[in-house]
Protein backbone atom coordinates (compact mmCIF):
# COMPACT_ATOMS: atom_id res chain seq x y z
CA UNK A 1 0.00 0.00 0.00
CA UNK A 2 0.91 3.55 -0.47
CA UNK A 3 -0.16 6.96 0.59
CA UNK A 4 -1.10 8.43 -3.21
CA UNK A 5 -0.36 12.59 -3.47
CA UNK A 6 -3.46 14.69 -3.90
CA UNK A 7 -2.06 15.21 -8.28
CA UNK A 8 -1.74 11.27 -8.38
CA UNK A 9 -5.91 10.77 -6.88
CA UNK A 10 -7.65 11.39 -10.29
CA UNK A 11 -5.35 8.61 -12.00
CA UNK A 12 -7.30 6.07 -9.82
CA UNK A 13 -10.82 6.91 -10.88
CA UNK A 14 -12.92 3.86 -11.87
CA UNK A 15 -12.70 3.14 -15.44
CA UNK A 16 -16.01 1.69 -15.49
CA UNK A 17 -17.87 4.95 -14.96
CA UNK A 18 -18.76 6.08 -11.17
CA UNK A 19 -19.41 3.26 -8.46
CA UNK A 20 -22.70 1.92 -7.71
CA UNK A 21 -23.70 3.53 -4.99
CA UNK A 22 -27.68 3.08 -5.23
CA UNK A 23 -28.04 1.48 -1.80
CA UNK A 24 -29.22 4.81 0.44
CA UNK A 25 -32.87 4.46 -0.48
CA UNK A 26 -32.94 0.63 -0.53
CA UNK A 27 -36.28 -0.90 1.50
CA UNK A 28 -33.97 -2.31 5.24
CA UNK A 29 -33.35 -5.44 5.00
CA UNK A 30 -34.81 -7.82 7.66
CA UNK A 31 -31.29 -8.86 9.59
CA UNK A 32 -31.82 -9.07 12.89
CA UNK A 33 -29.89 -7.54 15.62
CA UNK A 34 -26.89 -10.08 16.72
CA UNK A 35 -23.91 -9.72 18.98
CA UNK A 36 -20.59 -9.38 17.85
CA UNK A 37 -17.92 -11.25 19.98
CA UNK A 38 -14.27 -9.55 20.28
CA UNK A 39 -12.68 -11.87 22.22
CA UNK A 40 -13.77 -14.78 19.48
CA UNK A 41 -12.40 -12.23 16.46
CA UNK A 42 -9.07 -11.72 18.57
CA UNK A 43 -8.90 -15.81 19.09
CA UNK A 44 -9.08 -16.04 15.32
CA UNK A 45 -6.70 -12.76 14.73
CA UNK A 46 -4.05 -14.98 17.00
CA UNK A 47 -4.44 -18.82 15.35
CA UNK A 48 -3.86 -17.03 11.93
CA UNK A 49 -0.33 -15.66 13.81
CA UNK A 50 0.22 -19.12 15.66
CA UNK A 51 0.97 -20.38 11.65
CA UNK A 52 3.65 -18.20 11.53
CA UNK A 53 3.90 -15.25 8.99
CA UNK A 54 1.79 -15.92 5.93
CA UNK A 55 4.20 -15.26 2.64
CA UNK A 56 2.68 -17.21 -0.69
CA UNK A 57 4.72 -19.88 -0.98
CA UNK A 58 5.36 -20.96 2.42
CA UNK A 59 3.91 -23.98 4.94
CA UNK A 60 2.37 -22.01 6.97
CA UNK A 61 0.42 -20.12 4.40
CA UNK A 62 -0.30 -23.00 2.85
CA UNK A 63 -1.40 -24.11 6.57
CA UNK A 64 -3.87 -21.19 7.14
CA UNK A 65 -5.31 -20.82 3.88
CA UNK A 66 -6.78 -24.48 4.68
CA UNK A 67 -7.63 -23.41 8.10
CA UNK A 68 -9.14 -20.97 6.84
CA UNK A 69 -11.66 -22.30 4.17
CA UNK A 70 -12.49 -24.72 7.05
CA UNK A 71 -13.29 -22.24 9.61
CA UNK A 72 -15.45 -20.95 6.81
CA UNK A 73 -17.47 -23.98 6.36
CA UNK A 74 -17.80 -24.59 10.18
CA UNK A 75 -19.94 -21.16 10.23
CA UNK A 76 -21.54 -21.95 7.55
CA UNK A 77 -20.87 -20.44 4.89
CA UNK A 78 -21.77 -21.77 1.30
CA UNK A 79 -20.22 -21.99 -1.71
CA UNK A 80 -16.48 -21.77 -0.39
CA UNK A 81 -14.29 -21.65 -3.41
CA UNK A 82 -10.27 -21.72 -2.82
CA UNK A 83 -9.54 -20.17 -6.59
CA UNK A 84 -5.52 -20.81 -7.00
CA UNK A 85 -3.34 -19.24 -9.62
CA UNK A 86 -0.02 -17.14 -10.00
CA UNK A 87 1.57 -13.72 -10.12
CA UNK A 88 4.33 -11.44 -11.25
CA UNK A 89 5.72 -9.27 -8.68
CA UNK A 90 7.27 -5.92 -9.31
CA UNK A 91 10.58 -7.33 -9.91
CA UNK A 92 9.58 -10.46 -11.66
CA UNK A 93 9.38 -12.97 -9.04
CA UNK A 94 6.47 -15.34 -9.46
CA UNK A 95 4.37 -15.77 -6.60
CA UNK A 96 1.23 -18.83 -5.90
CA UNK A 97 -2.12 -17.14 -4.83
CA UNK A 98 -4.74 -18.22 -3.20
CA UNK A 99 -8.27 -16.09 -2.53
CA UNK A 100 -11.09 -17.58 -0.37
CA UNK A 101 -14.45 -16.89 -0.92
CA UNK A 102 -17.85 -17.75 0.44
CA UNK A 103 -21.98 -16.70 0.83
CA UNK A 104 -23.50 -16.30 3.61
CA UNK A 105 -27.44 -16.66 2.17
CA UNK A 106 -26.20 -17.23 -1.55
CA UNK A 107 -30.08 -17.01 -2.70
CA UNK A 108 -30.59 -13.25 -1.59
CA UNK A 109 -30.86 -10.84 -4.42
CA UNK A 110 -29.06 -7.69 -2.74
CA UNK A 111 -25.41 -8.83 -1.19
CA UNK A 112 -22.69 -6.74 0.35
CA UNK A 113 -19.33 -8.36 -0.09
CA UNK A 114 -16.68 -8.11 2.57
CA UNK A 115 -13.17 -9.23 2.43
CA UNK A 116 -9.84 -8.64 3.72
CA UNK A 117 -6.20 -9.34 2.65
CA UNK A 118 -5.04 -12.73 4.67
CA UNK A 119 -1.08 -12.59 3.28
CA UNK A 120 1.42 -11.09 5.05
CA UNK A 121 4.14 -9.02 4.23
CA UNK A 122 7.16 -11.04 3.70
CA UNK A 123 9.47 -8.38 4.91
CA UNK A 124 9.65 -5.87 8.21
CA UNK A 125 10.83 -3.20 5.76
CA UNK A 126 9.98 0.13 8.14
CA UNK A 127 11.28 -1.98 11.30
CA UNK A 128 13.38 0.67 13.62
CA UNK A 129 15.98 -2.38 13.38
CA UNK A 130 17.98 -2.44 10.16
CA UNK A 131 18.79 -6.38 11.00
CA UNK A 132 15.21 -7.07 10.32
CA UNK A 133 14.04 -5.48 7.63
CA UNK A 134 14.47 -8.59 5.20
CA UNK A 135 12.52 -11.03 8.18
CA UNK A 136 8.64 -11.89 7.57
CA UNK A 137 6.25 -10.13 9.85
CA UNK A 138 3.31 -12.09 11.31
CA UNK A 139 0.94 -9.55 10.15
CA UNK A 140 -1.34 -9.51 13.19
CA UNK A 141 -2.96 -6.03 12.25
CA UNK A 142 -1.46 -6.27 8.84
CA UNK A 143 -3.96 -8.91 7.16
CA UNK A 144 -4.99 -10.73 10.20
CA UNK A 145 -7.12 -8.49 12.21
CA UNK A 146 -9.89 -8.08 8.89
CA UNK A 147 -9.81 -11.57 8.31
CA UNK A 148 -10.46 -12.20 12.20
CA UNK A 149 -13.24 -9.93 12.50
CA UNK A 150 -15.06 -11.29 8.93
CA UNK A 151 -15.02 -14.57 10.56
CA UNK A 152 -16.50 -13.51 13.61
CA UNK A 153 -18.97 -11.69 11.25
CA UNK A 154 -19.92 -15.10 9.74
CA UNK A 155 -19.82 -17.12 12.63
CA UNK A 156 -22.60 -14.90 14.44
CA UNK A 157 -24.99 -14.90 10.86
CA UNK A 158 -24.33 -18.85 10.77
CA UNK A 159 -28.52 -19.55 10.98
CA UNK A 160 -29.61 -16.12 11.03
CA UNK A 161 -32.68 -15.46 9.05
CA UNK A 162 -32.58 -12.38 6.28
CA UNK A 163 -33.30 -10.77 3.07
CA UNK A 164 -29.93 -9.68 2.55
CA UNK A 165 -26.81 -11.77 1.18
CA UNK A 166 -23.21 -11.74 2.64
CA UNK A 167 -20.64 -12.37 -0.12
CA UNK A 168 -16.89 -13.11 1.82
CA UNK A 169 -13.46 -12.81 0.23
CA UNK A 170 -10.18 -12.94 1.47
CA UNK A 171 -7.68 -11.92 -0.93
CA UNK A 172 -3.93 -13.42 -1.15
CA UNK A 173 -0.83 -11.42 -2.42
CA UNK A 174 -1.65 -8.13 -1.43
CA UNK A 175 1.35 -7.33 0.88
CA UNK A 176 4.01 -8.30 -1.59
CA UNK A 177 4.82 -5.04 -2.64
CA UNK A 178 8.51 -3.94 -3.41
CA UNK A 179 10.91 -3.75 -0.42
CA UNK A 180 11.37 -0.20 0.73
CA UNK A 181 14.73 -0.38 -0.27
CA UNK A 182 14.28 -1.61 -3.37
CA UNK A 183 13.77 1.50 -5.35
CA UNK A 184 11.19 0.12 -6.93
CA UNK A 185 7.43 1.27 -7.18
CA UNK A 186 4.02 1.38 -8.48
CA UNK A 187 0.64 1.11 -7.30
CA UNK A 188 0.26 -2.12 -8.75
CA UNK A 189 2.86 -3.80 -7.12
CA UNK A 190 0.12 -4.34 -4.58
CA UNK A 191 -3.32 -6.34 -4.37
CA UNK A 192 -1.94 -8.37 -6.72
CA UNK A 193 -4.74 -11.53 -5.19
CA UNK A 194 -7.30 -8.76 -5.56
CA UNK A 195 -6.19 -7.97 -9.63
CA UNK A 196 -6.29 -11.84 -10.24
CA UNK A 197 -9.61 -12.56 -8.83
CA UNK A 198 -11.43 -9.47 -10.59
CA UNK A 199 -10.01 -10.93 -13.73
CA UNK A 200 -11.53 -14.34 -13.09
CA UNK A 201 -14.01 -13.59 -10.01
CA UNK A 202 -15.60 -16.45 -8.11
CA UNK A 203 -18.68 -14.35 -6.94
CA UNK A 204 -21.14 -12.63 -9.32
CA UNK A 205 -20.38 -9.21 -8.76
CA UNK A 206 -23.44 -7.80 -10.59
CA UNK A 207 -25.53 -8.34 -7.26
CA UNK A 208 -23.23 -6.71 -4.97
CA UNK A 209 -24.66 -3.29 -3.80
CA UNK A 210 -21.52 -2.49 -1.70
CA UNK A 211 -18.02 -4.16 -0.81
CA UNK A 212 -15.97 -2.84 2.29
CA UNK A 213 -12.49 -3.60 3.03
CA UNK A 214 -11.24 -4.15 6.23
CA UNK A 215 -7.74 -3.38 6.75
CA UNK A 216 -5.63 -2.83 9.74
CA UNK A 217 -8.53 -2.98 11.82
CA UNK A 218 -7.01 -4.46 15.37
CA UNK A 219 -4.56 -1.52 16.60
CA UNK A 220 -4.78 0.02 19.73
CA UNK A 221 -6.55 2.93 20.19
CA UNK A 222 -7.19 3.00 16.40
CA UNK A 223 -9.29 6.00 14.63
CA UNK A 224 -10.74 5.51 11.10
CA UNK A 225 -10.95 8.72 9.03
CA UNK A 226 -12.95 8.25 5.84
CA UNK A 227 -10.31 7.33 3.38
CA UNK A 228 -10.30 9.56 0.10
CA UNK A 229 -10.46 7.47 -2.58
CA UNK A 230 -13.70 5.76 -0.58
CA UNK A 231 -15.08 8.87 -0.15
CA UNK A 232 -14.78 10.12 -3.08
CA UNK A 233 -16.26 7.52 -5.58
CA UNK A 234 -18.44 5.37 -2.86
CA UNK A 235 -19.83 8.19 -0.63
CA UNK A 236 -22.84 6.77 0.14
CA UNK A 237 -21.96 3.98 1.42
CA UNK A 238 -19.11 4.96 3.54
CA UNK A 239 -21.77 7.69 4.96
CA UNK A 240 -24.10 4.67 5.62
CA UNK A 241 -21.13 2.86 7.78
CA UNK A 242 -20.15 5.69 9.47
CA UNK A 243 -23.80 6.56 10.81
CA UNK A 244 -23.90 2.95 11.55
CA UNK A 245 -20.58 3.56 13.70
CA UNK A 246 -22.10 6.68 15.76
CA UNK A 247 -25.35 4.23 16.44
CA UNK A 248 -23.75 1.12 17.62
CA UNK A 249 -21.86 3.90 19.89
CA UNK A 250 -18.67 3.86 18.13
CA UNK A 251 -18.71 7.38 16.71
CA UNK A 252 -15.88 8.51 18.55
CA UNK A 253 -13.73 5.63 16.58
CA UNK A 254 -15.18 6.84 13.16
CA UNK A 255 -14.12 10.12 12.41
CA UNK A 256 -16.24 12.20 10.23
CA UNK A 257 -12.79 13.65 8.63
CA UNK A 258 -11.59 12.62 5.49
CA UNK A 259 -7.85 11.00 5.37
CA UNK A 260 -5.54 10.17 3.20
CA UNK A 261 -5.75 8.43 0.02
CA UNK A 262 -4.47 4.73 0.04
CA UNK A 263 -4.10 2.51 -2.59
CA UNK A 264 -5.54 -0.83 -1.16
CA UNK A 265 -7.61 -3.68 -2.51
CA UNK A 266 -10.91 -1.40 -2.93
CA UNK A 267 -9.13 0.94 -5.35
CA UNK A 268 -9.51 -2.44 -7.75
CA UNK A 269 -13.28 -3.07 -7.36
CA UNK A 270 -13.84 0.64 -7.56
CA UNK A 271 -12.10 0.77 -11.11
CA UNK A 272 -14.84 -2.11 -12.11
CA UNK A 273 -17.43 0.21 -11.30
CA UNK A 274 -18.22 -1.45 -7.56
CA UNK A 275 -19.45 0.72 -4.70
CA UNK A 276 -16.20 -0.12 -2.37
CA UNK A 277 -15.00 1.16 0.70
CA UNK A 278 -11.98 0.95 2.97
CA UNK A 279 -12.01 0.75 6.97
CA UNK A 280 -8.36 1.53 7.31
CA UNK A 281 -6.36 3.11 10.05
CA UNK A 282 -4.44 6.06 8.28
CA UNK A 283 -4.29 8.79 10.31
CA UNK A 284 -2.53 7.35 13.41
CA UNK A 285 -1.42 10.58 15.79
CA UNK A 286 1.76 9.14 16.27
CA UNK A 287 2.91 8.27 12.43
CA UNK A 288 0.54 10.85 10.74
CA UNK A 289 -0.44 7.47 8.81
CA UNK A 290 -0.57 3.89 9.50
CA UNK A 291 -0.19 2.09 13.20
CA UNK A 292 3.00 2.31 14.37
CA UNK A 293 3.60 -1.53 13.77
CA UNK A 294 3.06 -1.32 10.08
CA UNK A 295 5.35 -3.53 8.52
CA UNK A 296 7.57 -3.75 11.11
CA UNK A 297 8.00 -7.43 13.64
CA UNK A 298 6.21 -5.56 16.45
CA UNK A 299 2.90 -6.03 14.09
CA UNK A 300 2.34 -9.33 16.06
CA UNK A 301 -0.76 -10.30 18.58
CA UNK A 302 0.37 -8.44 21.68
CA UNK A 303 -0.22 -5.29 19.85
CA UNK A 304 -3.79 -6.37 19.01
CA UNK A 305 -6.66 -4.08 20.39
CA UNK A 306 -10.01 -6.34 21.35
CA UNK A 307 -11.44 -3.08 21.90
CA UNK A 308 -11.00 -1.89 18.35
CA UNK A 309 -11.65 -5.52 16.80
CA UNK A 310 -14.82 -4.98 18.36
CA UNK A 311 -15.68 -1.25 17.28
CA UNK A 312 -15.33 -1.69 13.85
CA UNK A 313 -16.72 -5.58 14.15
CA UNK A 314 -20.28 -4.22 15.81
CA UNK A 315 -19.97 -1.35 13.32
CA UNK A 316 -20.19 -3.43 10.21
CA UNK A 317 -23.08 -5.99 11.43
CA UNK A 318 -25.05 -2.84 12.14
CA UNK A 319 -24.24 -1.60 8.85
CA UNK A 320 -25.37 -5.08 7.29
CA UNK A 321 -28.73 -4.51 9.24
CA UNK A 322 -29.26 -1.01 7.45
CA UNK A 323 -28.15 -2.33 3.87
Amino acid sequence: MAILSAFALVACGSRSGEAKTAVAEAPAAEVPAVAFNADSAYAYVARQTEFGPRVPGTDAWRECGAWLAGKLKEAGVENVTVQRGEASTCDGTSIPLMNISGQIRPDAARRVLLLAHWDSRPWADHDGDSANRRKAIDGANDGASGVGVILEIARALKGQVGNLGVDILFVDGEDYGPHADSGEDGDDCWALGTQYWLAEPTLDLGAVRAAILLDMVGGRDARFHKEYFSNLYAREVVDKVWKAAKAAGHGDRFDAAVGGAITDDHVYFLREGVAAIDIIESANPATGSFNPTWHTLDDNISNIDRATLGAVGETVMRALRDF
